[in-house]
């Protein structure tokens, strides 16, 4: 009984590492984010979209992995419907970057892997 306790809760802890996500940002997040200094991308999509799911794991590994040198946030546009009237958003997923000033640079509509948001956050400024 030990044992198969055991076995559940390690399966418990794998199942919430692979279906990591990020909160939801609020406005204030977005606010302080976009005037911290640091390039940021943020995904517009939501929880029950097949893309905005697929790319879920993926802006979680950059979030940690770039702390401290770039913001990585995430708004569920079903939950905050006035972030998709802010910045304009008509599909989803839709990725924004911008540079350590707050200005938006550039935008993306769609499934983005890895490398390529990469590819948009040195084109930001990310070192």
């Amino acid at each position: 009984m030990k044992y198969c306790l055991t076995a559940f809760a390690i399966t418990l802890m794998l199942v919430a590492t692979v279906h990591a996500e990020l909160p939801s940002a609020t406005i204030a997040m977005v606010n302080q984010t976009l005037v911290s200094g640091k390039p940021t991308v943020i995904d517009l999509g939501a929880r029950t979209c097949i893309p905005c799911k697929k790319m879920a794991p993926i802006l979680e590994g950059l979030s940690k992995e770039y702390k401290g040198k770039a913001n990585v946030l995430f708004i569920d546009v079903h939950e905050d419907s006035a972030a998709a009237d802010r910045f304009k958003i008509r599909m989803i997923p839709t990725q924004i970057f911008f540079d350590a000033k707050g200005k938006e640079i550039n935008r993306h509509i769609g499934f983005m892997d890895k490398a390529d948001i990469l590819k948009e956050l040195k084109a930001v400024g990310l070192k």
